[in-house]
C-alpha cells in the first residue's frame, strides 16, 4: 500500500483548509477541492483527506474514485462514508481517533456538573437580579449509563468514575470485569438499564443499529428526572420523540451537542426548552484540535508512503475501528 509520491485530495469547506499542511504538501501531490469540485478532482488521486466530515459530497463523486486506495476523516464518526459502493470496495478508511476522546469526556463531566448543581438557574437568575436559595445535587454515586463503548465512551466513563459516579457501559458484547466500565450491557438489554439511570451518555457510532435507539419507547423507561447527554451523533435519537419526552416531563432534561439537521435550525423547540442546553456540536474541539487532526493524517500518510500499518483503521461494514 505504498506510493512514491502520492496525490492526495484535500475536501474541504470553502474558506475552511486544515492548517498546518506543509509537511504533507513535502510528501504528497495535494489538490483541495470544496464539495462541488470533489468528482472532478478525484480522478487519479490515491488518497482522500475529509477535512470537511459533515459534506455528503462522496458518495455523489465516487465514481471517478478508480484510483483511490485510502480515505482518511477528520472526526471519530465515519457514519457519511460507510455508503455501499466504499463498503464493498478495497478502499481502507481510517479516523481522527485518539484527538477527541479526553476532550468530550471533560465536556461531558461539566454537563453532568452544570445539570447537578443547576448552573443554569444560577446564571438565569444572576441575570436577573435575583437572589434566591436553592439547594443541589450531588454526583458521587449517581448512575451514569453510557452507551458506546469505543475510545470516546472510555474516556467518559473513566472520567465519570474518578469523579465518583457509578458507570455501567452498553456495547455489542455483554461483558464484565472491563477495566473502565466495570459491567458492559450487550445492546439487546439496554432497555431494562434505562430506569435506572441517573445520567444517560450517548458516544456510540452511528450504524443500522444504533440509528434512532433512543425513541419514544425507550424514552419511556427513563425515570423522569434522568439527564440525557448525546455527543455520539444527532440520529441516535429520535429527536420528535426527544421534544416530546421533554415537554412533557417524561425525562428531567438533556444537554445535546449533535442534532439530526446541523447547525440546528432556528425554529426547533430545542432551543426554548428550559430543561435543555444546546450546544454546536463542539464537545470535542479544544484549542489546537484542528492542528492536531493535521498531525494524524500526516502521520499516517507517512506510514502509507512507507508500506507500515495505518492507525485508526475502520471497521466500514459496522463503524467501529479495528486497530487496537
Amino acid at each position: 500500500m505504498s506510493s512514491p509520491t502520492p496525490r492526495v485530495v484535500v475536501l474541504h469547506r470553502d474558506g475552511d483548509r486544515p492548517p498546518g499542511m506543509a509537511a504533507v504538501a513535502e510528501r504528497a501531490r495535494v489538490r483541495y477541492a470544496t464539495g462541488e469540485e470533489l468528482a472532478e478532482a478525484l480522478p487519479g488521486a490515491d488518497v482522500l483527506f475529509v477535512w470537511d466530515f459533515l459534506s455528503d459530497a462522496v458518495p455523489a463523486a465516487w465514481p471517478n474514485a478508480g484510483a483511490l486506495r485510502w480515505v482518511h476523516s477528520a472526526s471519530a464518526g465515519v457514519d457519511r462514508l460507510v455508503f455501499d459502493e466504499l463498503v464493498r470496495s478495497e478502499v481502507v478508511v481510517t479516523n481522527a481517533r485518539g484527538v477527541f476522546d479526553q476532550p468530550i469526556a471533560e465536556y461531558v463531566l461539566g454537563l453532568v456538573l452544570c445539570h447537578a448543581k443547576d448552573f443554569p438557574a444560577t446564571l438565569r437568575l444572576q441575570g436577573e437580579r435575583r437572589w434566591r436559595h436553592r439547594e443541589t445535587r450531588r454526583i458521587t454515586g449517581a448512575r451514569a449509563l453510557v452507551v458506546g463503548t469505543g475510545p470516546i465512551g472510555r474516556a467518559i466513563a473513566r472520567l465519570l468514575r474518578a469523579a465518583g459516579l457509578r458507570v455501567t457501559g452498553a456495547g455489542r458484547v455483554a461483558r464484565s470485569g472491563d477495566p473502565d466500565f466495570g459491567e458492559v450491557l450487550a445492546a439487546d438489554e439496554l432497555g431494562t438499564a434505562l430506569g435506572s439511570a441517573d445520567y444517560l451518555v450517548l458516544a456510540a457510532p452511528l450504524t443500522p443499529a444504533t440509528r434512532g435507539m433512543i425513541d419514544a419507547a425507550a424514552l419511556a423507561r427513563m425515570r423522569s428526572d434522568a439527564y440525557l447527554i448525546n455527543v455520539g451523533r444527532g440520529a441516535l435519537v429520535v429527536q420528535d420523540d426527544l421534544v416530546a419526552a421533554l415537554t412533557a416531563g417524561t425525562i428531567g432534561g438533556a444537554a445535546l451537542d449533535v442534532f439530526a439537521a446541523e447547525p440546528l435550525p432556528p425554529d426547533s423547540p430545542l432551543w426554548e426548552l428550559p430543561n435543555v442546553v444546546v450546544s454546536p456540536h463542539m464537545s470535542g474541539d479544544a484549542v489546537g484540535w484542528r492542528e492536531e487532526l493535521v498531525r494524524l493524517f500526516a502521520d499516517n500518510l507517512d506510514r502509507y508512503i512507507e508500506g507500515r500499518p495505518l492507525r485508526n483503521i475502520v471497521d466500514k461494514r459496522h463503524g467501529y475501528v479495528r486497530t487496537p
